[in-house]
């Protein structure tokens, strides 16, 4: 390519996204806008810049000339592939449209080729269609996914034909792919599940049964807060132990709609089971009744597929060692996005990181990490990360208005459910983990051991009920740490000023340095 040709290349702007210095989009970015794919951009793209020191960002990895392929499908598939890893919804895509001849011809150029065999296998895979290319003879396996670039399967089954280990963490039906970032490496290096473990061994059990109940209703109300609901104590309870019982039942179809049974409590306004019809979250006009979409759902047509293809990758991923938190990120969201029924399916959704979890033995048994509380406090990093995604999407997916003020979606929109990058969502679920590993479950074991102190020592100065003792610690915590002339007047007016003043003191001495003497 002449120095002319290569500066005529160099864009400011691709797709409506910004690049920071002029630069030519390759790999990936090049076959979508050759091809003119309708799927979502990749979070991170990249392009080849026109000077020798270009400044990268979190969506573009500007690369100095040196790098630069030759335009064509060959050298951009390989960039793509070496560089920027495997995106299963560009390639669903590419391999619909491209004739199967094309991406043999690419392939027969270097057969043994590294990447033109991961290019191989991953079209067969994808699209059970068999090239026109006979079986390798023996050649040194690759990986179909560099496990140094994204996250994959420990092991997995080689492929004689091709060569190539199939460690793909999911199936053709449903395999969204995670980035090995920088800050997911850091996170698995904290080995946050292994220190919660650590901690629950040096407390006392019983102090751990309380706190595990606590973070359980915690972990309830607060899932049902995020959807500005309030429910009633029943249902917060049962909600609660459906949670406790994550992980320990078989994932199916038929497990979510006995799951949305219990969440709905009530559910005479709402049809129980799979959509059978569209869906969409967001509001209506308020003249024309006409829907206004955030986010559109999947296809009635496609959730039993991707609803399996969901429980598969669990079952995968889980045995090939694939990090709990990780996977449990790719399956929760996934499921809010395809939003399989009408109601409940946030805090199924919520639901699922706890079973994942609980699958892979990465939480101390009998413990829940109140995962819902720590979104909550992140609401809104929350609502960004579930964003970043489903906004993409609308530009993308043909509908119309029904009559019932719904939506029919009229083009195909299954590999957008199934192919995604869920990066972004595995680092917003990693720091949710820790905190719940690094605060909630702390500093609740924390307060029941000092409570446990308090209470022990009012029972020394005084003999009274243990309910006595409780509405005493309740009383000192709403005054900061005195008792009211309300409560020495009327519920502890039994109490002389010197065992008063000695149980304030015990109450100081008990909870100094505690963030909150009270339970959150």
């Amino acid at each position: 390519m002449s120095l002319s040709e290569y500066s005529s290349r160099l864009v400011k702007h691709f797709r409506g996204r910004t690049i920071p210095e002029p630069a030519w989009p390759v790999g990936y970015a090049a076959i979508v806008d050759r091809y003119d794919l309708r799927v979502p951009l990749p979070p991170v793209l990249s392009a080849i810049a026109g000077r020798h020191h270009p400044s990268s960002t979190d969506q573009w990895r500007l690369l100095t000339p040196r790098h630069a392929p030759e335009d064509t499908l060959e050298e951009h598939l390989q960039f793509a592939l070496k560089r920027e890893g495997v995106d299963l919804a560009v390639l669903s895509a590419l391999f619909r449209t491209v004739p199967d001849e094309e991406i043999a011809a690419v392939v027969r150029a270097k057969p043994t080729g590294a990447y033109a065999r991961r290019l191989w296998f991953l079209h067969e895979w994808l699209t059970d269609r068999r090239l026109d290319i006979p079986d390798l003879a023996k050649v040194r396996s690759v990986p179909a996914v560099n496990p140094q670039q994204q996250f994959a399967m420990s092991s997995g089954q080689l492929s004689s034909r091709h060569k190539v280990t199939d460690n793909i963490p999911g199936t053709r039906h449903f395999c969204p792919m995670v980035r090995c970032t920088p800050t997911l490496n850091r996170y698995g290096e904290k080995k946050l599940g292994q220190r919660a473990l650590e901690m629950i061994g040096r407390t006392h059990s019983d102090i751990v049964a309380r706190a595990a109940a606590f973070l359980l209703l915690k972990d309830s109300r607060s899932s049902f807060k995020i959807e500005g609901e309030r429910p009633s104590a029943p249902l917060a309870v049962r909600w609660g132990q459906a949670i406790g019982e994550a992980g320990s039942r078989q994932l199916n179809v038929a497990e979510f709609e006995r799951l949305q049974r219990i969440v709905l409590g009530d559910a005479r306004f709402v049809r129980l089971g799979l959509r059978t019809d569209g869906g969409f979250v967001g509001v209506h006009d308020r003249e024309t009744r006409e829907p206004i979409p955030d986010h559109i759902s999947a296809r009635a047509e496609d959730l039993h597929s991707l609803l399996e293809g969901i429980v598969a990758y669990g079952e995968r991923t889980i045995r090939g060692g694939v990090d709990p938190v990780v996977v449990a990120a790719v399956m929760a969201f996934a499921f809010v996005y395809v939003h399989p029924f009408e109601d409940g399916n946030g805090r199924l959704h919520r639901w699922l990181i706890h079973h994942v979890l609980a699958r892979a033995g990465f939480n101390p048994p009998g413990v829940v990490f109140p995962i819902s509380a720590a979104i909550l406090r992140e609401i809104e990093s929350y609502r960004t990360v579930l964003e970043s995604y489903s906004r993409s999407l609308l530009s993308l997916i043909e509908w119309q208005p029904t009559e019932s003020g719904n939506i029919e979606v009229l083009s195909e929109t299954g590999d957008y459910y199934r192919f995604f990058d869920a990066t972004a969502h595995s680092e917003f679920l990693y720091r949710c983990v820790e905190q719940t590993v690094g605060r909630d479950l702390p500093d609740e074991v924390a307060y029941l051991e000092r409570y446990d102190r308090f209470a022990s020592g009012v029972q020394e100065l005084v003999d009274m009920p243990d309910s006595t003792v409780d509405l005493l610690h309740r009383f000192l915590g709403q005054n900061d740490g005195r008792l009211s002339k309300r409560g020495r007047t009327n519920e502890f007016a039994g109490l002389s000023d010197a065992e008063t003043e000695r149980i304030e003191r015990l109450y100081a001495e008990c909870f100094a340095g505690l963030a909150s003497a009270q339970p959150a």
